[in-house]
């Protein structure tokens, strides 16, 4: 079914299910990408750009305020989980369904039924989301075109189970190593056990106390916990090296610079010998007192939510425009073999959005 033509006059969860059976595993996107781009090429109140497989349609109404709406196009790698499946309790199951092509096809489906909003429109579509940072689709189009992502307030619709969720928290892993000296483990006093080194560092993580800040009314739970450890030569060396991983999840009123200084203090004095930053990726704020996510939130509903995960509101963040996360689909269920969505929170999702963008 991947050949067939994206239809528009499908409803949410039809066009959902429609784009799981349309596989698209982070870096084999294009088939996907090129059926977007056609579908929305078709609608003349939208001028469409591409950028590698991304793809940004905007309105140019001249309103008072710009909205994005975005969703990545990619999956984890397919579980079996393909095609999709409707079953009689009205869930859609399949890959995909979740996270985040649910999301997708509600950004689809306003972008063909809302040719005059209330606020101008830029839909960004983005692939390569779920794999390394370097080759995610936003960061690209955020580094070549910015102009395109230009916005008073962004709707990133990955799985939130329906609820609005503020900003998200920053991601630091580091690798804290500490050295030895090797020998044999028959004669241990003759060298130095560098895993045995490590249990300053450990300690120090089993006493830490994490802050719960709250922030625009919505209270962050940082963490700081080592995600793996790696020593040892053979069965009988004493091991000259050990890296334990750890992994800071910070709240989003500590910049990416304070988040770093604050884990290299927590761990001054344990004697690492080498301290390196194997990946990092900043929080967002959750920007709930800008007057379109006021507006966003009575038009949808419910109590916002704080995101503790790590989301591509942050790049919004950091080009200056103020995000939330709000999608169909419940995170729990993302990326797992029995994903699945219900089709009465797309098209409620559908239709919220409807009614904030056309009141």
């Amino acid at each position: 079914m991947a050949d067939t033509p994206l239809d528009l006059t499908l409803d949410a969860a039809e066009l959902t299910a429609r784009l799981v059976d349309f596989p698209s595993e982070s870096g084999t996107e294009k088939p996907l990408a090129d059926a977007i781009e056609s579908a929305l090429r078709t609608l003349p109140h939208l001028s469409v750009e591409r950028y590698g497989n991304n793809l940004v349609a905007r309105t140019g109404l001249g309103r008072a305020e710009r909205v994005i709406l975005a969703g990545h196009i990619d999956t984890v790698p397919i579980a079996g989980n393909v095609p999709s499946r409707l079953d009689e309790d009205g869930v859609l199951w399949g890959c995909g369904t979740c996270d985040m092509k649910a999301g997708v096809a509600v950004q689809l489906r306003i972008a063909a039924t809302v040719p005059a909003p209330n606020r101008d429109l830029t839909f960004v579509f983005y692939d390569n989301e779920e794999v390394a940072a370097e080759l995610n689709g936003l960061k690209h189009v955020a580094e070549a075109h910015p102009e395109w992502l230009e916005g008073d307030f962004a709707v990133l619709l990955e799985p939130s189970d329906g609820q609005v969720e503020g900003g998200c928290q920053g991601t630091l892993r580091v690798l804290l190593k500490t050295a030895g000296e090797r020998a044999h483990s028959a004669r241990s006093w003759m060298g130095s056990n560098a895993i045995h080194a490590a249990a300053p560092i450990l300690a120090r993580l089993a006493a830490y106390e994490p802050r719960y800040p709250v922030i625009d009314g919505l209270e962050y739970r940082e963490g700081l916990n080592a995600v793996g450890i790696t020593g040892g030569v053979a069965g009988n060396v004493i091991p000259d090296e050990c890296v334990v991983t750890v992994n800071f999840r910070y709240a989003p009123d500590r910049s990416p610079e304070e988040a770093l200084a604050h884990v290299r203090e927590v761990f001054d004095g344990c004697g690492v010998t080498d301290f390196v930053v194997d990946d990092h990726s900043g929080a967002a704020l959750p920007g709930l007192s800008h007057p379109a996510a006021a507006a966003f939130i009575e038009a949808v509903g419910g109590t916002p939510q704080p995101k503790y995960g790590w989301t591509d509101v942050s790049r919004f963040s950091a080009l200056g425009v103020p995000a939330v996360n709000y999608g169909p689909g419940n995170p729990h269920l993302a990326h797992k073999r029995d994903e699945r969505v219900e089709v009465a929170k797309i098209l409620a999702g559908e239709e919220r959005l409807r009614s904030w963008l056309t009141a």
